[in-house]
C-alpha cells in the first residue's frame, strides 16, 4: 500500500499527495544488467563472450589431434579468452558512472550509493556464472561435434568439483575488475591497470621465485594470480592452498575494494 502525505492549501482544503516510493532493488539490479549490454563496448564484450567460445571450439576441433579431443581440452581453450574478457565486463560495470558522465543522474536518482554498488557487485557475480555456463554449453557441443567429425569416443573428464573451481576462479577475476572499477572509476586506467595486475605482475614474481629461494618459499602467500592458478589444476586443493587463496584474495582484492568504496561513498559527482 502507498502511503500518503496530507497537506493544507490557504483557503483551508486539505489535499493529500502520494508518497514518492524508493525504488526497488530488484528495479536497480534490472537496470544495472541492462547497461552491461547497452552500451556500444558492453555489448561487444558480452557477444564477444560466445564469439570467441565458438572460435576457440572451432580451432579445438581442427588442430587439436584425435587423441586430445575430450572435454577437458575444449573446456581449456575456450576458458582463457573467457577469463580476460570477463574482467572488462565487470571494470565497465563500475567505471561506467564515471567515464559515461551518467553518475550524477544515477545517485541523484538512487542517493544512496551503496545500493547501487551492491547491485553491480551482484550483477558482475551472476553475469561471469551464467557466462560459464555458456562456455560449458558450447564445450559440450564442441566435443560431442568434435569426436563425431574424427569417429573418436566422446570423453567427459571435467567433473561437478572441477568445473565449480573454474567458475570460482572466473568470478574472482571478474571481482578482481570490479576492485579496479571501484579503486580508480575511469575505464582506461581500470583496465590497464587489470593487465599489470593479471599479467605483468604475476612475470615479475614468478622470476623473482625462480632466482630467490627466500621468495619461492611465501610465492603462494603474496601472489593472487599463483594461488588462483590452482583452481584450474583440477582436483582438490590442500589446506594450505585454501589458506594461500584465501589470504592473497584478501589482500589484493578485499582491502583495496573496501578503500575504493570509501572514497567512492565520499567522491564529488560531476
Amino acid at each position: 500500500m502507498s502511503t500518503s502525505t496530507v497537506t493544507a492549501t490557504p483557503a483551508g482544503v486539505r489535499r493529500t499527495k502520494p508518497a514518492i516510493r524508493p525504488i526497488s532493488m530488484g528495479r536497480i539490479l534490472d537496470t544495472e544488467l541492462r547497461k552491461m549490454f547497452d552500451t556500444r563496448s558492453g555489448f561487444w564484450l558480452m557477444t564477444s563472450i560466445g564469439i570467441t567460445a565458438l572460435i576457440a571450439t572451432g580451432a579445438t576441433i581442427i588442430f587439436a589431434p584425435d587423441s586430445a579431443l575430450d572435454f577437458e581440452t575444449f573446456a581449456t581453450a575456450i576458458g582463457f579468452p573467457i577469463a580476460v574478457i570477463l574482467p572488462m565486463v565487470s571494470v565497465l560495470s563500475v567505471t561506467g558512472e564515471w567515464s559515461q558522465r551518467t553518475g550524477l543522474t544515477t545517485f541523484t536518482l538512487i542517493p544512496d550509493r551503496r545500493r547501487v554498488i551492491a547491485a553491480k557487485f551482484l550483477v558482475t557475480v551472476a553475469v561471469g556464472v551464467v557466462s560459464m555456463f555458456v562456455a560449458l554449453a558450447i564445450g559440450a557441443l564442441g566435443n560431442i561435434v568434435g569426436t563425431a567429425i574424427t569417429g573418436t569416443d566422446t570423453i567427459w573428464n571435467v567433473s561437478a568439483q572441477e568445473f565449480g573451481f573454474i567458475v570460482l576462479a572466473n568470478v574472482l577475476g571478474m571481482l578482481i575488475g570490479f576492485m579496479l572499477g571501484v579503486l580508480i572509476r575511469n575505464s582506461a586506467g581500470a583496465i590497464v591497470g587489470y593487465f599489470v595486475f593479471n599479467f605483468m605482475l604475476p612475470t615479475l614474481m614468478m622470476t623473482l621465485a625462480n632466482l630467490q629461494e627466500w621468495f619461492r618459499d611465501i610465492w603462494g602467500w603474496v601472489d593472487f594470480s599463483y594461488a588462483q592458478s590452482a583452481l584450474f589444476d583440477g582436483g582438490s586443493l590442500t589446506g594450505e592452498q585454501w589458506a594461500q587463496l584465501g589470504f592473497t584474495t584478501l589482500i589484493w582484492m578485499v582491502l583495496p575494494t573496501l578503500i575504493g568504496l570509501r572514497l567512492l561513498l565520499r567522491s564529488e559527482v560531476k
